[in-house]
Parts: C-alpha cells; structure tokens; sequence
C-alpha cells in the first residue's frame, strides 16, 4: 500500500476512533513505515553504492527502532 492510502487509512480511523484504538496506532505506525520507505528509497537511488560496512551501520539504525507493539505514532 502506498503512503497516501495509508494517510487516507489513518484519517479515516481518526474520524471515528480514539487515539489508542489498536487500530489506529497500527495505521500510524504502517504510514510512518510506507513515507519512510519511500525517502529511503529516493536516496538510495541517486547514491553512489554502499560499502558493505555502511549498508551494516545504516540497517543497525533500523534494527535499534523501538520496535513495541504500542510505538510511537506518526
């Protein structure tokens, strides 16, 4: 799903939902994954490639994320 339709999921749920409605904080936490994804992927396209040491370094900053079921929202 793209960021945008997880945007309108998130907009959606907040109509009629309250802020720590399971749902909702899993919509948040899904858009905050898609926008990310997206910037990563725009970067990586115009780098030049990594050395397996900084593909190493930047995935240990993903793996280190708070990874809670109840995490922060977007």
């Amino acid at each position: 799903m793209s960021w945008t339709q997880e945007r309108a999921r998130v907009a959606s749920l907040t109509r009629s939902r309250p802020a720590d409605d399971p749902d909702l904080v899993g919509a948040r936490r899904n858009l905050a994954a898609a926008r990310l994804e997206e910037h990563i992927r725009q970067v990586v396209a115009v780098a030049p490639p990594f050395t397996l040491e900084q593909r190493d370094r930047l995935a240990t900053l993903l793996r280190a994320a708070p990874s809670d079921s109840g995490g922060a929202a977007a």
